[in-house]
């Protein structure tokens, strides 16, 4: 071999090394994993049945929702083209699977929802994804032995009642025979109630139970019941004489709790929910199925083979029509992930001209058999569930393009260890709870001292709901006239001093973790009034006769004392004397105190107790007392609730999707007045009842958005709420690790970090 082909040869051998070096370099890049910290899991990952946050999050991964919403909670209606909807001063363009047309037929009482789907849409093994899929998914949750999460099948899609029933005979009966029922139960519906309400409730809660062992955020309860039964009969045990650690037997010990409640579903919801009327609507249901196999028995009506209103029009086209018109349906309607037939299904099993719908009516079992192994057409397909972790790989047949991230581990970590393992780097990105110490935290760990730098970048997101105080209009009022002009300023005489100093205690508590609110609405909403609005006002920052009370060069205490001689002026318009700057004598009907319960473990643990603290002292320097009553049993909060005897009180609302005001506000779900009792603030106001329906009615989000903040108005009027704060959770990323270019913008509470996984990618 002469010595330039050996030289050749030598330097051909190089170029092979180094290109076979960066090949592996390469690769070994591209299959790094992004790891992200997660609480612990359910292992219920199929988007059926899931029901923890955690599991959902691994269906929706792996899965595709039907409907497009976008960072405000809003519809996409034309997802298949793409809408460009400008948030934060960005426009952003939304894609989804399919376009939704919503049309309501006023002379018909009828809504149509026409839903067209992309043809071009593939499942992670490759099948198409087409209108049968919609169908099956539709069915599934609609089956009467369906018990997830969904509850498509309470929505009024026509026929839904007659084909769960399985009989014409179940959309002929009456509210009035249903309400009647629920009077006066019969054993069948007692039975119905124990059975399909109590003692699946109670057994998964018992589960949820054990979930808490290893959250910090639960410690407090963990280490004074270090046993499950024990923890569980904490939260759910009725009767005082009651010992659960004499039991060793822990299912004896669920047995034991079940049947103290027997068909009690208010005790029930006020344990699950702190609300009695939790359950009401399920129990509706069921005393309809009562008297629908009543019927049956009689051989009264005809069998159903389908679901009406659920409408297969194409391969690429379905149509679902409901009763009326309700602007929160589509949620449900369109909220499905879409599951592929042939996987959690039998295709053997479907033929929908001939009324089969992929499984066995009334066996969901071949569906379940999939619950730990979820498969669709998400950017990525699930690999494994294995020691805590769940092993996700790039869908390359996603819709969108498969992922720049071959793989994604979710991993269970406690929550206490979060923010350490960004640090440390065995975690790219997770949600620690945000909190003033979590956040002092991460500003340590950054070199800029703040809590996204060089190190750990944070992005906050309001908590979908907030926190509140509220008065109840028919014990806080003059002469038992709840809406008086006089009753109203009684109740603002104490919210404006209330309000001012929500500032300091929020702060205080949860430092840049949560803000000031000034509306009865959480700030995720759409509908949510901004400060930019030219008629956004802050909270009980107008006096007597509409003037402002305060000013932008007004220190801290100026404003105390400006909300102090505001809260004089409404004390005199609401009929108390007045003389030298005090409340001396209350007028004939009203009161000289009233009591604020908070729900503070007795210690003072609860961010508005600074609040009521500063403003129990300020109105008491001018004659007029608010006790304060730190409560170590909540417990005694719900019941006062419930009771409709509270005054005044601390909690917070988890709010939905869909700002509908109606459970909350509207008249006839005034406690004790028949309807849901989750009108706590007694409320009773004809123009806010109509508001509330115009706006429900509505699928205008303009006349909805102005409906609302009329609606807001009128409650902030009658003075019986005022709004204290919105916390903050977090999500924190590795800037070390994580390319922070390719993170989804702008996370919104309603458009989360893993929107737009598929362009994710590490350093």
């Amino acid at each position: 071999m002469s010595k330039i082909r050996k030289i050749l040869s030598l330097l051909l051998v190089m170029v092979m090394a180094l290109m076979t070096l960066s090949a592996c370099g390469n690769k070994d890049k591209d299959n790094t994993p992004l790891v992200v910290g997660y609480s612990q899991f359910s292992e219920k990952f199929s988007p059926f049945f899931a029901d923890t946050d955690y599991d959902m999050d691994v269906a929706e991964m792996t899965g595709v929702t039907l409907m497009t919403t976008d960072r405000t909670g809003g519809i996409v209606y034309n997802a298949i083209e793409g809408e460009t909807i400008p948030y934060n001063g960005v426009d952003y363009t939304y894609n989804g699977i399919a376009d939704i047309a919503v049309n309501f037929d006023e002379a018909a009482n009828k809504t149509y929802y026409d839903i067209k789907i992309r043809d071009d849409v593939k499942f992670s093994d490759g099948e198409i994804l087409d209108a049968d899929d919609i169908i099956f998914t539709y069915y599934v949750i609609s089956d009467t032995s369906y018990d997830g999460s969904s509850t498509l099948y309470s929505q009024p899609i026509i026929g839904m009642l007659n084909y769960r029933a399985n009989s014409t005979v179940a959309e002929t009966i009456t509210d009035e025979e249903v309400n009647a029922l629920v009077e006066n139960p019969s054993d069948a519906l007692n039975k119905a109630i124990a059975d399909k309400i109590i003692r699946p409730v109670l057994e998964s809660e018992y589960d949820w139970v054990g979930g808490l062992y290893g959250n910090d955020a639960w410690a407090s309860y963990t280490e004074a019941h270090p046993e499950q039964k024990d923890l569980f009969a904490l939260f759910y045990n009725l009767d005082e004489a009651y010992d659960s650690t004499t039991v060793a037997d822990s299912k004896q010990v669920v047995e034991d709790i079940i049947a103290q409640y027997g068909s009690d579903y208010k005790a029930l919801g006020n344990g699950y929910a702190a609300d009695e009327s939790y359950y009401n609507n399920d129990v509706l249901a069921l005393a309809r199925e009562v008297i629908t196999e009543e019927k049956k028995a009689a051989g009264e009506g005809e069998e159903v083979p389908n679901i009406e209103g659920i409408k297969k029009i194409s391969d690429t086209e379905v149509q679902i029509v409901t009763k009326g018109y309700d602007a929160t349906a589509i949620y449900q309607i369109g909220g499905i992930i879409v599951t592929p037939m042939h996987y959690y299904g039998d295709e053997a099993q479907y033929d929908y001209e001939n009324n089969k719908f992929g499984f066995p009516r009334g066996d969901l079992s071949i569906v379940k058999e999939k619950t730990t192994k979820p498969m669709g057409a998400g950017p990525y397909k699930f690999v494994k569930y294995e020691n805590k972790v769940v092993f996700l790989e790039a869908n390359d047949n996603y819709y969108k393009g498969e992922p720049k991230l071959k793989y994604v581990q979710l991993k269970e970590t406690t929550d206490a260890d979060k923010v350490t393992g960004v640090e440390q780097g065995t975690i790219d990105i997770t949600n620690p709870t945000g909190s003033k110490t979590v956040y002092e935290q991460i500003s340590k760990i950054n070199s800029n001292g703040e809590i996204s730098g060089d190190k750990i970048v944070t992005s906050t997101v309001d908590n979908l709901g907030y926190g509140y105080i509220g008065m109840n209009a028919d014990t806080v009022n003059i002469g038992g006239d709840s809406g008086s002009d006089a009753s109203k300023n009684l109740r603002k005489a104490i919210a404006t001093v209330l309000a001012v100093y929500r500032d300091v205690a929020v702060d205080t508590y949860y430092g840049d973790a949560a803000s000031v609110i000034n509306y009865p609405i959480s700030n995720t909403s759409w509908a949510a009034p901004q400060k930019s609005d030219s008629d956004y006002k802050v909270a009980f920052s107008e006096d007597v006769d509409g003037n402002p009370i305060y000013t932008a060069d007004m220190s801290s205490d100026d404003k105390y004392a400006a909300a102090l001689q505001a809260s004089l002026g409404f004390f005199e318009a609401a009929g108390y004397t007045v003389e030298n700057g005090k409340v001396t004598a209350a007028p004939e009907g009203g009161k000289m105190e009233y009591e604020v319960m908070i729900p503070a473990d007795g210690t003072g643990n609860h961010p508005a107790f600074a609040l009521l603290t500063d403003a129990s002292a300020a109105l008491k320097s001018i004659g007029f007392n608010l006790n304060i009553n730190d409560l170590s049993d909540q417990n005694v909060l719900w019941n006062s609730l419930n009771a409709g005897t509270q005054e005044l009180w601390c909690a917070a609302w988890q709010a939905t999707i869909d700002p509908d005001m109606y459970q909350v506000y509207h008249s006839t779900n005034i406690v004790g007045a028949g309807g849901t009792d989750s009108n706590h603030y007694h409320i009773a106001d004809q123009n806010l009842d109509k508001l509330i329906m115009d706006a429900r009615k509505s699928d205008d989000q303009t006349y909805r958005k102005a409906a609302y903040k009329q609606a807001l108005d009128v409650v902030l009027d009658w003075a019986v709420e005022i709004p204290n704060y919105q916390r903050q959770n977090c999500i924190i990323f590795s800037a070390e690790r994580v390319d922070m270019d390719t993170v989804t913008p702008d996370i919104t509470t309603f458009y989360g970090w893993f929107s737009e996984i598929e362009n994710i990618k590490l350093k």
